[in-house]
């Protein structure tokens, strides 16, 4: 650790390219004999004579590793923005949980899709257990605006986990401030590579950096990125206060794992778009969704509001056994939970409870392996199952 705190990079041109971005974002200044991204901060205290004035005083609070990794991921979601600020977290549920805590009280009322991240009931029992009233409404055809009157918090999960129905983010959005909502999308299956929440209009940007953005599946990680400083304030006290701050090897890990995010954004899509063409009209498949196929219900929205549509492609087989015979004939993918590594991996999402899906409903998440190797692997995998 150099001595003093760390100094800003060169300011990022705002017309490079996404892969370069990622190979620089958060850098600090280059100093000669040190590295271009330093290590891991180990420190639960530091030296501290006089008042506590300084950026690092105590490792609860913050920490330079975390300095650079949310300087590189509020680059990476808004690019060439003023006033955003970037908390990061030990877990993706940690930064859900510090937007909905820290933002509503008592006597208010938050929205939250009813098709989304298995935990969010977990959180709707505890705002609930404040006194929050919760409603609730499915992701597909922005049916979260009829209950939306009165409501404090507007909570977007777009792409929808697991069933991958999008929503209107800029159209959620100019009706909820019209109400005096606040917003939050849940970006963890598009990636700021795929969707950039603030750009849309949203006052929260949030993700689970356990999945995509790192996407090798070693580390747990969250962040959530703020338009507004006094709206980033709340989140970092509430930080602070419940204790779920990251630990320096992570924030370290997860920063370096940027650098290939575009990489292994690129591949991922590519390959879950070809998966989905290739199980596109199969007897023994129904009920398939990606949003980056042309036929799909929310091709045109997702069309209009992403980049690229993400590494996650669902389907439905005829039931529990066959979801289970097939997940058992791959070779190259991992029956794993979890999703946005650069291994494959699917599940049969039954197997939690809590998802509203049929018994043979598989979340299937393409990693970076040779396309033409995956989809073999998968169709072979298929014809075995129905050839029994």
């Amino acid at each position: 650790m150099s001595d003093g705190p760390i100094t800003d990079g060169p300011v990022p041109d705002q017309t490079m390219g996404e892969g370069t971005r990622a190979v620089r974002a958060g850098l600090p200044e280059a100093r000669k004999y040190e590295p271009t991204l330093p290590g891991p901060v180990f420190a639960a205290h530091y030296h501290l004579p006089g008042e506590p004035t300084g950026p690092y005083t105590y490792g609860r609070d913050d920490n330079p590793t975390w300095t650079l990794l949310e300087r590189a991921i509020g680059e990476l979601e808004a690019p060439g923005a003023t006033g955003t600020e970037t908390v990061t977290f030990a877990s993706g549920m940690a930064a859900v949980s510090a937007v909905l805590l820290s933002q509503v009280g008592s006597g208010d009322v938050v929205v939250l899709p009813d098709d989304g991240y298995q935990a969010l009931p977990l959180v709707r029992e505890q705002l609930e257990a404040y006194g929050v009233e919760v409603r609730t409404a499915p992701t597909g055809g922005d049916a979260q605006l009829e209950v939306l009157d009165g409501a404090k918090l507007l909570w977007i999960e777009t792409p929808s986990n697991p069933g991958l129905d999008v929503c209107d983010v800029r159209r959620l959005v100019d009706v909820a401030h019209a109400v005096g909502a606040l917003v939050a999308v849940d970006n963890t299956l598009a990636t700021p590579l795929g969707q950039r929440p603030l750009e849309l209009g949203a006052d929260f940007a949030v993700a689970s950096g356990t999945k995509g953005l790192t996407g090798h599946g070693d580390l747990l990680l969250g962040y959530v990125v703020c338009r507004d400083a006094a709206l980033a304030a709340r989140v970092r006290h509430w930080r602070k206060v419940v204790g779920a701050i990251p630990g320096p090897m992570e924030a370290w890990l997860a920063h370096r794992s940027l650098a290939t995010l575009q990489l292994r954004s690129d591949r991922q899509c590519a390959n879950a778009l070809a998966l989905a063409r290739a199980l596109a009209g199969r007897a023994d498949i129904s009920g398939l969704r990606y949003p980056g196929l042309p036929e799909d219900a929310s091709h045109k929205i997702a069309a209009g509001q992403m980049r690229r549509f993400g590494s996650v492609v669902s389907f439905t087989l005829p039931d529990r056994a066959y979801a289970e015979r097939f997940l058992a004939e791959l070779r190259l993918v991992d029956d794993a939970t979890s999703f946005g590594s650069v291994r494959s991996s699917a599940e049969r999402r039954g197997r939690w409870g809590g998802d509203a899906v049929p018994e043979g409903f598989i979340r299937f998440s393409a990693g970076a392996e040779d396309t033409h190797d995956l989809v073999a692997d998968v169709l072979r995998a298929l014809d075995a199952v129905a050839a029994a």
